[in-house]
């Protein structure tokens, strides 16, 4: 797992008011999405070069999902301050945050993203559907166990070479997009009934749709998307997915799948047309911004890259429309909470 922080971390400084410790912590602590990480990263060497006052944050990547469950763990130095997010928070989140403590939460949306399925540039030259995707990587399509060996067994139009997937683990909010955008939505198309399920019989639709098969075919390949476009570079028949800023950083030696026949690219997630776009986001404690020194300036520090020339782009982002960067900036300047009723 890759982290940023320029110096270790050493005794901590500055007690957390209201937290019931005594210990205390005078560096900003980030966990969570390894999609978000590369911004994060680059706000907190944008914040530190900003004064020599200021102790570089500790950023980690470890998944959405676990990052959540850090983040949620309790108020206090022991807990991270902001958690990355490739997703939404989901409500049994919210639960697990308020049954410790953690009741005053901000949620930062910091762009938009489109989760990528590339090849090498060696690679056949990939074109899929949600229902290719749904047929080949389901772990039981329309209700029976996946037999399929090959592209071609699950489209005749496609090349006979075995399915090799590398993508992230359970616990990435990349692997969570990724069901609920293109699994979800193959699915769908290739059993219009399953609808239905998804009210009457949660755990039956999830087997059905969502789940992925953990055999071959499906390669888990943790938290490093570095380690994926790596791979693809050897292996010219694989496919990989992640976010969409690992494909435009590597764009000489990968090439991305077109979905439904719209290629992943600035503009298409930008337009939501490319059915692999979402949002992206950070959640950050209230409860924090008061007793960790610079909390609230490198939220400032966020909103100040994040725009359609900023330094983030440059970097793989996609920016968020005007309305939606101007409600992320007042939610920094009035420190507002998000409401967990909108959450699934």
């Amino acid at each position: 797992m890759r982290s940023f922080t320029v110096i270790t971390v050493a005794a901590l400084a500055l007690a957390l008011t209201g937290c019931g410790e005594q210990t205390s912590r005078d560096q900003i602590k980030v966990v969570g999405s390894s999609t978000v990480y590369p911004f994060t990263t680059a706000v907190a060497e944008a914040f530190v070069n900003r004064s020599t006052q200021v102790k570089a944050p500790v950023v980690e990547q470890g998944g959405t999902g676990a990052g959540m469950k850090l983040f949620c763990g309790g108020i206090g130095v022991a807990h991270p301050d902001i958690v990355d997010a490739s997703r939404r928070m989901k409500k049994s989140e919210y639960e697990l945050c308020r049954q410790n403590g953690v009741t005053d939460i901000m949620e930062i949306q910091i762009g938009n993203d489109g989760i990528a399925l590339a090849e090498s540039t060696q690679g056949p030259k990939f074109a899929l559907t949600r229902k290719d995707i749904y047929l080949a990587l389901a772990a039981n399509p329309m209700g029976k166990p996946n037999t399929a060996k090959t592209w071609r067994d699950v489209n005749p139009s496609l090349p006979a070479i075995p399915i090799k997937v590398l993508g992230p683990p359970s616990t990435s909010g990349t692997r969570d997009a990724f069901a609920e955008l293109i699994m979800e939505k193959g699915c769908e198309e290739s059993d219009p009934a399953v609808k239905a399920l998804k009210d009457s019989d949660k755990t039956k639709f999830e087997n059905q749709c969502l789940l992925i098969r953990s055999d071959a075919a499906y390669i888990d390949s943790g938290e490093n998307d570095n380690l994926i476009v790596q791979k693809l570079s050897t292996d010219p028949n694989a496919i990989g997915i992640f976010g969409y800023s690992y494909l435009e950083e590597n764009a000489q030696r990968l090439r991305g799948i077109p979905i439904e026949g719209v290629e992943p690219t600035y503009a298409t997630i930008a337009g939501k047309t490319y059915p692999g776009a979402r949002a992206l986001y950070i959640y950050v404690k209230k409860q924090h911004l008061k007793a960790v020194p610079g909390l609230k300036e490198f939220l400032a520090q966020y909103s100040q890259m994040w725009a359609p020339d900023g330094p983030l782009v440059k970097r793989g982002l996609i920016a968020s429309p005007q309305d939606v960067r101007d409600a992320s900036q007042q939610m920094i300047d009035r420190e507002t909470t998000f409401d967990p009723a909108t959450l699934k």
